[in-house]
């Protein structure tokens, strides 16, 4: 089992997900949930908005903006932020009963996924996010992007909503 997060996971999902397995496997079958967590290009966000700021500013080109000691140590906190994420949801799913262990990535989310389906062979992957509504509309999110590189199920699920909230019964963001 693969799980794509983006943040780290709340004791909740951490019980949620592991719940979706419980009693489905025979005894002493145990599922291991190989979580991959993408550390954002931080340095490169930065620039970005910052090359914007300055086109309407005059302030100069993005480069003469931050230099690119500043550039590491904005990358440097974004990596420390992602192993403290992915240590607490490792540290959650081992609360909630469930073997994981995980790594961060650089490399493109859906393109690290990929790339850990094939070297775990998995069966299954779990996509947890918080609800982006104008990449899942256009079907440019992780889940659906996967779903095209990918012959396993991929299931989406949405961070800190219950299943009667996904589904529009509760008071979740899909709810209206």
């Amino acid at each position: 089992m693969v799980l794509l997060i983006e943040q780290a996971l709340s004791s909740a999902d951490a019980d949620r997900v592991r719940g979706l397995h419980q009693g489905l496997l025979d005894d002493g079958e145990q599922v291991v949930y190989h979580v991959v967590l993408p550390v954002e290009d931080a340095g490169a966000q930065v620039q970005a908005a910052m090359g914007s700021l300055s086109g309407d500013l005059g302030a100069g080109r993005p480069a003469d903006l931050l230099s690119p000691e500043e550039v590491r140590e904005i990358d440097a906190a974004a990596h420390e932020r992602a192993g403290g994420d992915l240590r607490a949801s490792l540290e959650s799913l081992a609360e909630a009963g469930a073997t994981a262990e995980g790594a961060l990535t650089d490399a493109e989310p859906v393109t690290a996924l990929v790339a850990k389906v094939s070297e775990v062979d998995a069966a299954e992957v779990i996509v947890l996010t918080a609800p982006h509504v104008v990449s899942e509309f256009f079907h440019v999110d992780w889940t659906s992007r996967a779903r095209r590189h990918l012959g396993v199920p991929v299931l989406h699920l949405l961070e800190h909503e219950n299943f009667d909230e996904q589904a529009g019964e509760g008071e979740g963001v899909s709810g209206f």
